[in-house]
C-alpha cells in the first residue's frame, strides 16, 4: 500500500503532536508489475545461484559470503565486526556460523592483540581452496542467469538505482 504523507496535528488532551491516520494510495497496475517482477527475479535468481552452489560446489551460500568477504581483502583477514556488518548479519549468527566454519577447517578465529573483546577471522588454505574452487561456476551462473539478459545500458540503470535505494535504506534505522 502507499501512503499520503504523515500528518501531524496537536492534541491538546495529549500535550503532543500526534499523527492522523494516513491516506492509503495503493500501486499503480505499473508500479505493481515491477515491483512483483523485481521480488520474483530477486527470488529466483538468489534461489538458482545457491542451489548451483551447493549442489555443484559444495559450498553453502552463508559459506561463500563469508568466505568472499576474506578474499576481498589482501590478507584474507577481516575483523568479526566488519564481517558482521557487511553481511548485515546478527552477531550470534555470524558467532554461531564461524564456529562451523572453524570446526570444517575453512577458517580460524584469531583474537585481536589491541583489543581485548575483538576477534579477527582468517581464511585458511582449505577456504581459500574452496572459494577459488567455487567462483567460476558462481561467476559463469551470474553471466548466464543475469548478466547476458540485459544490455550495458540497463545495467548501468540498474547500478544507478539499487544504488539510491541502498542508500535510502541506509538513512533510516532497520
Amino acid at each position: 500500500m502507499r501512503y499520503a504523507p504523515h500528518t501531524y496535528v496537536v492534541n491538546p488532551q495529549l500535550g503532543c503532536n500526534c499523527l492522523m491516520e494516513p491516506t492509503v494510495w495503493w500501486l499503480t497496475t505499473e508500479e505493481q508489475h515491477a515491483w512483483q517482477s523485481f521480488v520474483r527475479m530477486h527470488d529466483r535468481l538468489m534461489d538458482r545461484l545457491s542451489r548451483l552452489l551447493q549442489t555443484d560446489c559444495n559450498v553453502s551460500p552463508a559459506d561463500f559470503a563469508v568466505l568472499v568477504e576474506l578474499t576481498d581483502v589482501p590478507d584474507g583477514r577481516r575483523r568479526f565486526l566488519d564481517i558482521a556488518r557487511a553481511l548485515r548479519w546478527e552477531k550470534s549468527r555470524l558467532s554461531h556460523h564461524i564456529a562451523r566454519m572453524v570446526k570444517r577447517g575453512q577458517v580460524v578465529r584469531d583474537e585481536c592483540p589491541e583489543d581485548g573483546r575483538g576477534a579477527f577471522v582468517v581464511i585458511t588454505d582449505k577456504g581459500r581452496a574452496m572459494i577459488e574452487a567455487a567462483t567460476p561456476r558462481h561467476v559463469e551462473a551470474v553471466r548466464e542467469l543475469f548478466l547476458d539478459n540485459v544490455t550495458p545500458s540497463e545495467l548501468r540503470l540498474l547500478a544507478r538505482i539499487s544504488e539510491r535505494v541502498v542508500e535510502k535504506l541506509d538513512e533510516e534505522p532497520s
